[in-house]
């Protein structure tokens, strides 16, 4: 894989987490990944508008752009249900482990091979970030409903890497952010409008919180998203890229501060150097 892929998607991996954190301060984290969605959205028309992009061609690709669609609301409608019904612990790695799906998929349907060599950098990067996220004692199979939810959103991840993938080799990335974003923002409108009118108690807005907040996530969010895209556009591999995108996860964890309040250091280093070995060897692979 090129320096430039492996640069965008690791650069993409870092800003992941920073619109996380953001986001979880939010006082309404519904409303505010509603808000998020919908500067997505906005700074992609706005870009796409600057740069001249062509936003016809889109009626080249419109399966894709609506694989893409249906990826994300699955993503969103599962992961959303699972983490109501289990522990974020026991579930979230298997969210996580998308790379399997976008390999087992390519396989059956396209007849992609890949070399030794990516799949054993995808192995450890999956696993080592299965290791790093999993809590012992977290037991996953008691709620079949909430595995078959978290494997569920696991699909979506990998259907619409897939979808985006494919809609790169027509249209430009502000095209497809926006044509995708634009329906989310209605879908999770009506979602948050509902579950709004069943609340007993409303979300108190802080002092200090201002448009910065709103703004900064969606504008960090849009900015990692589009360097994927452009990975995808330079010809990067799904499965690779996605398993490189796995960076994110200790830095997810370093942000949080799990590591000053949590034991099993051990494992944890373990873990992470595991991670970031799979992903040095995906990026040395042809």
């Amino acid at each position: 894989m090129s320096f430039v892929i492996v640069s965008l998607v690791l650069t993409s991996a870092v800003m992941h987490p920073l619109w996380n954190v953001l986001l979880k301060k939010y006082p309404d984290p519904q409303l505010g990944y509603l808000f998020l969605t919908a500067t997505m959205g906005l700074c992609a028309l706005c870009h796409g508008l600057v740069v001249g992009a062509d936003f016809s061609a889109a009626l080249a690709v419109w399966p894709l752009i609506g694989a893409s669609l249906c990826g994300q609301i699955l993503y969103g409608t599962c992961l959303t249900a699972t983490l109501s019904r289990g522990d974020l612990s026991a579930y979230y790695p298997i969210i996580r482990s998308s790379p399997v799906f976008v390999v087992l998929v390519s396989f059956v349907l396209f007849g992609q091979t890949y070399p030794w060599t990516v799949l054993l950098g995808i192995f450890m990067a999956v696993t080592g970030g299965f290791m790093l996220l999993y809590r012992r004692g977290s037991r996953i199979l008691e709620d079949w409903r909430a595995l078959a939810l978290a494997l569920l959103a696991m699909c979506g991840t990998g259907i619409y890497s897939l979808a985006d993938a494919g809609a790169m080799k027509t249209i430009e990335p502000q095209v497809l952010v926006a044509l995708v974003e634009g329906p989310l923002v209605l879908f999770y409108g009506a979602l948050w409008l509902r579950q709004r009118s069943t609340r007993t108690v409303t979300p108190q807005r802080p002092g200090n919180f201002s448009w910065l907040h709103i703004i900064l996530p969606g504008a960090l969010a849009y900015s990692s998203y589009y360097l994927i895209l452009i990975a995808y556009q330079l010809g990067g591999d799904v499965a690779a890229v996605t398993s490189m995108r796995q960076a994110s996860i200790p830095i997810s964890v370093l942000l949080g501060g799990l590591f000053l309040r949590e034991g099993a250091m051990a494992r944890r280093l373990f873990a992470a150097g595991l991670l970031a070995l799979g992903i040095v060897v995906i990026a040395l692979s042809d």
